[in-house]
């Protein structure tokens, strides 16, 4: 049985980034896939100490921990990865142990510019660093101009694109 984690960096209902993230998934063809919820109160160091770990925080670490590889879909906002993103890191980090060692995992991402969230993911990637995860480097999967690439389905219609995300998911399987 393999169960794959996937984590969009974005909230919005009609994400690309979690479209791509769903579609990687039907690509990477787990017995088991799950969603994570990234919606998680904002980090505070007050609130850890008067009330510990958040339940959804201790959720979402558990379920990093118990996956047998994670994908991310990772937005471009300002340059870099969206703050719901980099909140979840923040406060998985806060978690015993790290439940992200040596977890294959692969990122990817589709925003409105020309390269496609290229810039997310060099910042995401610097922000997985310290967990010392078995990161997929290539191939990248970068969909660019990403509200032009996708059916009314959620599914990409670029058949380079679609090749490219199996590509990555079938070594992101292949590190298992």
């Amino acid at each position: 049985m393999t169960t794959l984690l996937g984590i969009s960096g974005s909230l919005r209902k009609a994400s690309t980034n979690t479209a791509l993230m769903r579609q990687a998934s039907e690509l990477f063809a787990a017995d088991s896939f799950i969603e994570a919820d990234p919606n998680l109160p904002l980090y505070n160091g007050d609130l850890e100490a008067a009330a510990g770990i958040p339940a959804s925080v201790q959720l979402l670490a558990d379920q990093i921990s118990t996956a047998d590889a994670i994908i991310i879909a990772t937005p471009e906002y300002n340059k870099g990865i969206s703050g719901v993103l980099k909140n979840a890191l923040d406060w998985v980090s806060r978690t015993e142990g790290n439940p992200w060692a040596d977890k294959p995992v692969a990122i990817m991402s589709a925003a409105a510019g020309r390269a496609g969230g290229e810039r997310s993911q060099y910042a995401l990637r610097l922000c997985l660093a310290p967990f010392d995860t078995n990161l997929v480097q290539l191939p990248e999967v970068l969909i660019g101009s990403n509200f032009s690439e996708f059916d009314e389905n959620g599914k990409l219609t670029s058949e380079r694109y679609v090749a490219t995300l199996t590509a990555q998911m079938d070594k992101l399987r292949a590190l298992l």
